[in-house]
């Protein structure tokens, strides 16, 4: 664990980098698993150069895989006001049963009405400090619980892209925007490092490693860059989680864990941290001035300048060799965000 911090690790301005924007994925490697694989070891301070179909030859022969569950929804919505005026909604997350947090394209007041196909309305009923506001759907008239607003959304919703992608979702992004294992509904974002795994990759990596499940249910946070000049002044965005047993039993034995993605890190280290509670709201933010305690080594795909996600990958390896990390993969052309490559981090 890295004990002294620089003050240049806590200045959110460190965490800039020019990408060259054709190394933007604006689709995934097809197949899935021929995605760049960027393998770091730490041990000897080496980098290897591989594909993500090569991933069992770089893990540790006695290590444990955890992988998150989540399930992306069709949340982004089109629909209009009662005076015709379009209006564009994305789910964010439920609070309870019924009051969801959203985001809105265009102006709108408390108890405005906007009208979706299938008979689907959302009233707003409140209208936050960030920009978001809470929503109750009905159909027909009758309140909606989230879960029963689900398969509704699925009919007429769409794939909440992340904001880089320069283009609308396609019919084929439904199961793109979607790991093998993904089970449990609740996400508006992908967890990417889990997107590379195809059937057949899963299947051969769970009959050889021990392994299990937890769920975190990824929200548009995730996006959200850092605007405080210092990180730790940073507002960390709360996200639900769910530790299945199975998890539990290897979270608190003391094998080494390889965690597959920032959304699993996130997971097991605020278990970890506080109190081992197995359900909850998890708002930890991992950066070099708070480092990972349980989370031995990392998969992960390259991360958006001056965000969360690129302060956790420097949680594990510090400031400076993120830098030569990202560095060393623009050189070789490897391709960035939610449908680019992988790092492998020993």
């Amino acid at each position: 664990m890295r004990k002294k911090v620089s003050n240049k690790e806590l200045l959110t301005q460190s965490y800039d980098f020019t990408l060259p924007s054709e190394l933007i994925a604006d689709y995934p490697a097809n197949p899935r698993d021929h995605a760049k694989l960027l393998v770091y070891n730490r041990a000897d301070d080496t980098i290897t150069h591989a594909y993500f179909y090569d991933l069992e030859k770089f893990l540790p022969k006695e290590c444990a895989l955890i992988f998150n569950n989540t399930k992306v929804i069709k949340a982004r919505l089109f629909g209009h006001k009662a005076s015709g005026g379009k209006m564009e909604l994305l789910i964010n997350r439920p609070l309870n049963a019924v009051d969801i947090n959203v985001y809105i394209r265009g102006k709108v007041k408390e108890q405005t009405e906007i009208f979706f196909d299938e008979n689907l309305m959302a009233r707003v009923t409140k209208r936050n400090d960030d920009g978001s506001r809470e929503v109750n759907f009905f159909l027909e008239e009758k309140l909606l619980r989230f879960e029963d607003l689900l398969p509704i959304i699925d009919k007429i919703g769409h794939i909440p892209l992340p904001p880089y992608i320069q283009r609308e979702d396609e019919q084929a992004d439904a199961n793109e925007y979607q790991s093998v294992f993904a089970k449990e509904a609740g996400a508006v974002a992908a967890p990417t490092a889990s997107l590379h795994f195809t059937p057949d990759l899963h299947k051969k990596i769970t009959q050889n490693y021990k392994h299990a499940y937890i769920t975190l249910h990824v929200g548009s946070g995730t996006f959200k860059p850092v605007e405080a000049e210092i990180i730790t002044q940073h507002p960390m965005h709360s996200e639900y989680y769910e530790i299945s047993n199975e998890a539990k039993a290897i979270l608190d034995s003391d094998i080494p864990i390889v965690s597959v993605g920032t959304t699993s890190t996130r997971t097991i280290e605020f278990y970890a941290k506080h109190g081992k509670i197995q359900k909850g709201e998890a708002n930890l933010f991992l950066h070099p001035g708070n480092t990972p305690s349980r989370v031995n080594h990392l998969l992960t795909n390259f991360h958006l300048p001056k965000s969360t996600l690129l302060m956790l990958v420097a949680s594990f390896v510090g400031l400076q060799k993120t830098q030569e990390l990202y560095k060393e993969a623009i050189k070789n052309n490897y391709r960035f965000y939610s449908y680019g490559d992988a790092m492998l981090i020993l």
